[in-house]
């Protein structure tokens, strides 16, 4: 492979595994963060990084012009920012994730370099059809608006041969995060338990399925959005339920279908 790719959000979390994804596919690859790359290992490896805060306009547009400048036009396009400031998080989840993506659009989509598989990814989550408790409203409503967004930049620039997609992971096990859940075996065992797939998914998953959709396999494929949740999203509440009251219950349906 060859082009360049900018990852936004792409210091840390799942973003920091696109950009070793991407990396790994070929790509030049920008990555932007409201704070540096947490180690240098990517930096090695050829990832350019940015520190900057995308809610703030001034900040966004020099930036992206520095990006341009040094690494050229674009093929790729990601977005996994997320407000975490401790302002207003209505106002700040908005201006970070909504109103940053939308003027990041406008701003590139004249700066692709034409090749055939030239896409945008958006990072969407499975609170855009569900609520989870430990987000806030803003939150879960970002999350929404970044499917229809992806709708409709598919439709807006689909005549210049830009594709537009989205990817809504569950809860997933990051560089950062790893720790945490292996000093908790207990939260370990509820996913175990939960997911259908028997286990926590992981960052370097979701960006594959990020890599995929950036990739010439996925050339027909725009306004759609992949879900990478291990099935958790399939199962009601009735279901989760019983998969923590009866030990067993999460063998019933396989046992089921194999009768």
């Amino acid at each position: 492979m060859s082009g360049h790719a900018l990852v936004v959000g792409g210091t840390r979390g799942i973003g920091r595994a696109v950009a070793r994804g991407l990396l790994a596919a070929g790509y030049t690859v920008s990555a932007i963060g409201r704070r540096p790359a947490s180690s240098s290992d990517l930096e090695q490896a050829g990832l350019t990084c940015w520190a900057a805060d995308v809610a703030d306009a001034a900040a966004r547009a020099r930036t992206l012009d520095e990006v341009l400048a040094r690494n050229g036009k674009l093929t790729h396009l990601v977005f996994f920012q997320r407000y975490r400031g401790e302002g207003d998080r209505w106002e700040g989840e908005w201006q970070t994730s909504l109103t940053a993506t939308r003027a990041t659009i406008d701003r590139c989509a004249e700066v692709f370099d034409g090749a055939p598989e030239d896409s945008i990814v958006l990072a969407s989550s499975i609170a855009a059809h569900f609520v989870a408790g430990e987000q806030p409203v803003s939150y879960h409503i970002a999350k929404a608006a970044l499917e229809q967004m992806a709708r409709y930049y598919a439709v807006a620039l689909g005549g210049r041969g830009i594709r537009v997609n989205c990817v809504s992971p569950a809860t997933i096990l990051k560089d950062e995060s790893k720790d945490y859940y292996a000093a908790r075996p207990d939260l370990l065992d509820l996913y175990r338990r939960l997911v259908p797939l028997g286990r926590m998914g992981t960052a370097d998953e979701v960006a594959s399925v990020v890599v995929f959709l950036c990739s010439p396999a996925a050339s027909f494929m725009t306004g759609q959005n992949l879900t990478v949740d291990g099935g958790v999203s399939l199962l009601g509440q009735e279901a989760l339920a019983r998969r923590l009251l009866i030990p067993d219950d999460r063998d019933t349906f396989s046992r089921r279908i194999s009768q």
